[in-house]
């Protein structure tokens, strides 16, 4: 049958079917690499080290106090203070905050109330904020939507102690907090953003620093001039990362999964958070955020067999595609010791990974918990309420 489309039309056709065959065999070899890289965990110690837990909030998740309690559940001797630090004095993580600490009385928890802005980041003033009560040595960074092991600190102190680290961070994994939506969302972090970052890191093509786990020593952040350098930066995880990579040290990543509790509810919501992820993504690294779009072969097998249909290549593309995805889904889930969602639900959600990976390049603002800031040049950021996104 001779095909009526143009011939740019079948070309383009044809070179999507081409990049989807690499997608494919960089998938399987994602899935590999994947199960690899977690085999050899080490069975750490416990530790006497005094650390400061650092956990900027804004407003009430779901799980926001099962969360942090996952910190204070360690298997560790030495003294743990958890610092929580809010902008406004009415904000609903502070009767969470309150809860948590009559429900463990002997645990150390403070909470910083502090309005003060230092720069467009809301977080890093929120850091700013809380780092006069930080009483201790060892500082661990994280995002308030983080849930972690009893081993956790052990782990990450154990991956400090290494010769030529200047901080440790943790590749996570998603958990559906709120439903559909939040589910799908996960989806995308265990299915698509895992392995992806297992790949980089085992074959040495990326350098992650990630608001999963930032752990560091106060000379260590004293001598990258504390985080007041990070106030007007977006990705201000990946910076600070930067900044320790600048000393001539290094950002372990050891061989563990922490847990990112995602919370939308509606597909707005959604849209709106993998946006603005995307957009620092790709603000940081936009070479190798445009070559991530290898990781995308069942969505772009799609297109190229709509463009290509007289031609059975296509389909089996598809076929082979998703076959590929569901290895990666397998190995994820066996290292996590739990599925994240269906997998009948991974198709919708490697094409909405590509929808937001096309949307995109057209993106020139983020909202950011109800605030609109506007990408600059090298990561900077700026409030402007003004301009859309």
């Amino acid at each position: 049958m001779v095909s009526s489309l143009p011939p740019i039309v079948t070309l383009l056709g044809c070179m999507l079917l081409v990049l989807a065959g690499v997608g494919i065999a960089y998938t399987i070899a994602s899935a590999i690499v994947l199960k690899r890289f977690f085999v050899h965990q080490m069975i750490p110690s416990r530790r006497r080290d005094s650390v400061t837990l650092l956990k900027p909030l804004h407003g009430s998740e779901p799980m926001l106090g099962a969360n942090l309690a996952t910190f204070l559940a360690q298997n560790h001797d030495g003294a743990v203070q958890l610092l929580c630090g809010v902008q406004r004095a009415d904000d609903p993580a502070i009767s969470v905050v309150a809860g948590l600490a009559a429900a463990c009385p002997d645990s150390s928890i403070d909470l910083v109330i502090d309005p003060a802005s230092h720069g467009a980041s809301g977080k890093v003033s929120n850091l700013i904020n809380m780092m006069p009560k930080a009483v201790h040595p060892v500082l661990v960074l994280s995002d308030s939507d983080m849930a972690v092991a009893p081993d956790y600190l052990a782990r990450i102190l154990a991956a400090l102690d290494l010769p030529g680290t200047g901080a440790v961070t943790c590749l996570y994994r998603g958990r559906g907090d709120e439903g559909f939506w939040s589910r799908l969302g996960a989806a995308g972090l265990s299915y698509q953003f895992l392995p992806g970052a297992v790949f980089g890191i085992a074959l040495g093509l990326a350098r992650p620093c990630m608001g999963s786990t930032i752990a560091l020593r106060r000379e260590m952040l004293d001598r990258i001039d504390g985080f007041a350098r990070f106030a007007d930066v977006l990705a201000d995880d990946y910076a600070i990362g930067e900044a320790i990579h600048g000393l001539g040290l290094r950002v372990a990543v050891p061989p563990m999964l922490v847990v990112h509790g995602s919370a939308e509810r509606s597909f707005a919501e959604l849209w709106r958070h993998e946006v603005r992820w995307s957009a620092t993504v790709r603000g940081v690294v936009p070479g190798a955020y445009v070559g991530s779009v290898i990781g995308m072969p069942v969505p772009v097998a799609l297109l190229g067999a709509a463009l290509v249909p007289a031609h059975g290549i296509g389909l089996a593309m598809l076929l082979l595609a998703l076959l590929a995805r569901a290895l990666v889904v397998r190995a994820v889930d066996r290292q996590a010791g739990e599925p994240t969602a269906p997998l009948w639900l991974l198709p919708l959600r490697d094409c909405l990974t590509f929808a937001i990976f096309v949307a995109t390049f057209f993106t020139r603002s983020v909202d950011w918990r109800g605030q609109r800031l506007r990408m600059g040049a090298d990561g900077r950021i700026m409030a402007d309420p003004e301009i859309p996104a």
